[in-house]
């Protein structure tokens, strides 16, 4: 089994590069200033493309793109073109994923709730799927993915899971094909999402640790199978992270726990599947590397690079 580890949006190596610079709309409301508003957004190209440029020379192949890259992108109220006026830094940002053969996917934040019981959350919940799009469109990503989660559970699980399924299936068939479901810590467990993915032919992600922390009791064996051929012929991508303590337990750790990280891939090895794993921890690349020497000291695993191996 190969397996590249990969991180998301913050890379803590790089000092004062971030990715997600904001412009609030009542500060843009008031000055009405696109000027403003452009420097932020080339300025977090411009840090995003040396964030890539880092992932490449340390052989990072699996990054999450922060859904914060176009400050009030989907704001109904502010309307401005964020693709082509921007394209020379797409296609540097194109030129490096592709050349380096990486992985990029999006994960839009809490406010996108497909299956709100209130239609201006649902309408802006897929402005926001289209704008997280057409970043990845823009870049020509392979594989395009945009992972969310079910969502509200307002009036119960069982209308919830009906409202996303009946939401999700107006959308545009473009935004269809890249949407990918996670389970979450506290209300919509695997068997939920896989539940949904059987109804609508839509691919999973696994999140290891919000299955210890919501689940109905079952081993995670139970479910890898079906996870696994929710993905076909990509290969599958799941999310790890290891609880802050035992009284935090939900909240991510700074790093990742190698013995309990070992422990889950020979869970998944038997599966016969290639797998890409988001390292959810808040050290970010640097968690991914504090594992990787972990794990060179307490594997046999076979290290291709700097963050991909083969465990045998």
């Amino acid at each position: 089994m190969l397996v590249r580890l990969g991180y998301a949006c913050i890379c803590t190596t790089l000092d004062g590069v971030t990715t997600s610079s904001s412009y609030p709309y009542t500060s843009f409301n008031k000055d009405n200033d696109y000027e403003k508003l452009d420097k932020i957004i080339i300025s977090n190209l411009v840090d995003l493309i040396k964030i890539l440029i880092f992932n490449k020379k340390n052989n990072i192949h699996f990054y999450r793109i922060s859904s914060n890259l176009i400050p009030l992108a989907t704001h109904n109220r502010v309307i401005f073109d964020y693709i082509n006026k921007y394209m020379d830094y797409y296609n540097k940002i194109s030129s490096i994923i592709n050349s380096s053969n990486m992985r990029v996917d999006m994960h839009p934040s809490t406010y996108c709730i497909l299956n709100s019981t209130k239609k201006e959350v649902v309408d802006n919940t897929v402005e926001i799927l289209k704008y997280n799009y057409n970043i990845l469109d823009a870049i020509n990503a392979d594989n395009k993915i945009i992972i969310i989660h079910i969502g509200s559970n307002t009036f119960g699980k069982e209308k919830s899971l009906t409202r996303f399924i009946n939401n999700f299936n107006k959308l545009p068939e473009y935004l269809k094909k890249v949407i990918a479901i996670e389970n979450d810590d506290k209300t919509f467990t695997i068997d939920d999402c896989l539940y949904v993915a059987r109804k609508l032919n839509i691919k999973v992600v696994l999140d290891y640790h919000h299955f210890l922390c919501n689940n109905i009791g079952k081993d995670i064996d139970n479910y890898l199978e079906e996870i696994l051929s929710t993905w076909g012929n990509i290969r599958p991508k799941m999310h790890f992270s290891s609880p802050k303590n035992k009284k935090d337990y939900r909240y991510h750790n700074d790093y990742i726990d190698s013995s309990s990280f070992i422990d889950f891939l020979n869970i998944i090895n038997k599966y016969g599947r290639d797998i890409d794993i988001m390292l959810e921890a808040k050290a970010k690349d640097e968690a991914l590397f504090k594992l990787i020497r972990e794990l060179k000291y307490k594997s046999n695993y076979e290290f291709l690079d700097d963050t991909s191996f083969r465990v045998l």
